[in-house]
Formats: structure tokens, C-alpha cells, sequence
């Protein structure tokens, strides 16, 4: 039981080394300890508050992107909805013009058909014309080859320039 029991002598020097080492101890690393453990506590403490403050500026960058995104997207399509419309107008004048220009091209058409049908009728009435001149004429010729037919074709003229 000696073994389990500590006598007061070994109590005392365990006591009083103990007592020695934690003065020296506290004197020495005590402070030095201390400070180093708060000087790690604010840095933790510093590190949390900048972590805290960059989440936050991070949150705000994300609203002030969200925001920028949906600017950007609705001036996307606004420039889509322009585009759209002028392109809807300029091929809106292009049919326009398109129209335009077969009337055009369609009135000229018709008045040159007009000209060459007037042309070709005034040919034909020439040609009628000039063949009924040769018609008559060689009928004259085979009337008008004895004298009394002659006397009396001269007689009917008169009488119907006469009458009229």
C-alpha cells in the first residue's frame, strides 16, 4: 500500500515544483502564449469577417450580373423585334417596287401590243388597199377595153355623183 499512497515529503517537492514551474511558466510562455492564442483569435475572427464580407459582395455581384443579364436580354430582343420590323418594311417596299415595276412593265407590254396591232392593221388596210387598187384596175382594164363600156361606166358615175 506504500506504493498507492504518496508520502507528504514526495507531496511537498511535487508541490512546490509545481508551484516553481508555473511561475516561471506563467512569467515567461504565459503571456506570450496568451497573446499568441488572441492574436490567432482575431486573425480567425478577421478572416470570418472577410469571408462575410466577400459572401455578401459576392451575393451582390450576382444580383447586380442577374440584373445585367436580364438588361442584356431584353435589349437583345429589342434589337431582334427592330430588326425584325425594318426588315419587315424593307421587304414590304420591295414587293412595293416589285409590283410597281410588272405594272409598269405590263402597261408598256400592252401599249406596245397596242402600236404593233394598229400597226399591223394599218398594213393590212394598205395591203387591202393597194390589192384592191391592182384588183380594180385589172378589172377596169378588161372593162374598159371596148369603147362603149367605157361610155357607159362614165354615164353610171355621173349619175351617182348626181344623186349624192
Amino acid at each position: 500500500m506504500d506504493l498507492v499512497t504518496p508520502s507528504i515529503g514526495l507531496i511537498f517537492w511535487t508541490s512546490l515544483t509545481f508551484l516553481t514551474v508555473f511561475f516561471i511558466l506563467r512569467s515567461v510562455a504565459w503571456k506570450p502564449i496568451l497573446s499568441a492564442l488572441d492574436e490567432r483569435e482575431k486573425t480567425i475572427a478577421d478572416s470570418l469577417a472577410t469571408a462575410e464580407k466577400a459572401k455578401q459582395e459576392m451575393a451582390a455581384l450576382n444580383v447586380e450580373n442577374a440584373r445585367l443579364l436580364q438588361e442584356a436580354r431584353a435589349e437583345r430582343e429589342k434589337m431582334l423585334k427592330d430588326a425584325k420590323t425594318v426588315a419587315d418594311r424593307l421587304v414590304g417596299e420591295a414587293k412595293d417596287k416589285a409590283i410597281e415595276e410588272s405594272n409598269r412593265i405590263i402597261a408598256a407590254a400592252q401599249e406596245a401590243i397596242k402600236n404593233e396591232k394598229q400597226a399591223a392593221l394599218t398594213e393590212v388596210r394598205n395591203q387591202v388597199a393597194h390589192l384592191s387598187l391592182t384588183i380594180a384596175e385589172k378589172l377596169l382594164k378588161n372593162e374598159l377595153s371596148n369603147k362603149n363600156a367605157q361610155v357607159t361606166l362614165a354615164q353610171s358615175f355621173m349619175n351617182e355623183l348626181k344623186t349624192n
